[in-house]
C-alpha cells in the first residue's frame, strides 16, 4: 500500500457545551469533549467494570456553527475526522502536546432529552428520534419470527 489513512471515527456523549471560537476573516472553530465508554465484566470478580476515553472534539466553520446550535452536554453523537497532535508551550516555557480529533463528519444521534427518557422508561410515538441511530448491537433471538 503505497498511501497513508488517518481515519476516526467515534460514537460517544458531549461531556460539555460546545466553546466557541471567532476569527476576524468570518471563520470559527468549535470545540468539545467527547466520552466513549468501554464496558466489561472482571472474569474473576463477576464485577461489571466500564473504563471512559476523553477525546478532544475540533470543528470549524459552518460545522462548528451547527454543532453550537444543536448540541448540548449529554448527547449522543456520531463524529468521524483525523488525529491531529498540537505542540504548545504552557506558561513555563515548557513544550506540552495536545491530540485532538479534527471533525469532518458527524450525525446527531440522540439528544440529551431523548436519553432522559429512555432511562425512565421507553418512548411515547410522539419522543420518537428523528435522527435513526445506527444498528451497533447484535440482534437478538427474541425478535425473530423464523422457526430456526
Amino acid at each position: 500500500m503505497s498511501g497513508t489513512l488517518n481515519k476516526v471515527m467515534l460514537i460517544g456523549h458531549l461531556g460539555d457545551e460546545v466553546k466557541m471560537h471567532y476569527f476576524e476573516g468570518g471563520g470559527c472553530v468549535g470545540r468539545f469533549p467527547l466520552a466513549t465508554n468501554e464496558t466489561y465484566t472482571n472474569r474473576q470478580t463477576n464485577e461489571r467494570i466500564t473504563n471512559t476515553e476523553w477525546h478532544n472534539i475540533v470543528v470549524r466553520n459552518k460545522g462548528a456553527e451547527i454543532c453550537e446550535k444543536y448540541l448540548s452536554k449529554g448527547d449522543k453523537v456520531y463524529i468521524e475526522g483525523r488525529l491531529k497532535t498540537r505542540k504548545w508551550q504552557d506558561e513555563k516555557g515548557n513544550d506540552r502536546y495536545s491530540t485532538e480529533i479534527q471533525c469532518t463528519d458527524f450525525t446527531f444521534l440522540t439528544t440529551k432529552a431523548e436519553s432522559e427518557a429512555n432511562a425512565v422508561g421507553p418512548a411515547s410515538p410522539s419522543q420518537e428520534k428523528s435522527v435513526q441511530e445506527p444498528s451497533i448491537e447484535p440482534i437478538s433471538d427474541e425478535d425473530d419470527d423464523l422457526p430456526f
